[in-house]
């Protein structure tokens, strides 16, 4: 049950990936006030971890902040597909790659303050790297990287994607003997 109460709901822009949306909110004390939020559909981040033990990470392009970031491959959910089904495809998509084992590790809200987006954390093993099929607006190159370096990287500040760090750091347990 929710605290705050909806009184009105409007769309100011909507796309295929996600939807900006404006509530008129009232507060359990009777406060009214407008709440824009970010409408994802939710996501996943899967941390990928070849057959030879090596972590696949991607250095991707990102237009929104003019720079190249260190990321795990990840990508939007669809209604039609399960988060699993949409952490293999990505992993596909992205770097070319099929999992052994899929094992979902967690979810967290990505940005909870103006989103309600949820991100699951998929750890794959056992993959193999083939090749990717990216999409035309995605500029990225293929990283195989130890997994102590990657975590060092995640720790260190390396990878700026806090999704993809956390999706690392999460799956220490896991990948470290």
């Amino acid at each position: 049950m929710s605290i705050w109460h909806t009184v009105s709901r409007r769309y100011l822009w909507q796309s295929q990936w996600y939807n900006l949306r404006q509530d008129l909110v009232q507060t359990q004390d009777g406060h009214e006030f407008t709440y824009t939020i970010i409408d994802h559909p939710g996501a996943v981040w899967v941390v990928p971890v070849t057959t030879d033990g090596q972590l696949v990470l991607i250095r991707n392009y990102r237009y929104t902040v003019d720079d190249w970031c260190y990321e795990v491959p990840a990508g939007g959910l669809l209604p039609e597909l399960t988060p699993e089904k949409v952490a293999r495809r990505e992993l596909m998509e992205e770097v070319g790659g099929t999992a052994a084992e899929l094992h979902h590790v967690g979810q967290f809200y990505t940005s909870n303050g103006i989103s309600n987006e949820v991100a699951y954390v998929y750890l794959a093993t056992g993959v193999v790297l083939g090749t990717s099929q990216q999409e035309p607006t995605e500029l990225m190159e293929v990283h195989l990287i130890p997994i102590t370096e990657a975590l060092r990287m995640a720790r260190e500040g390396e990878i700026s994607d806090g999704p993809s760090a956390l999706a690392l750091l999460w799956c220490q347990q896991h990948l470290l003997p």
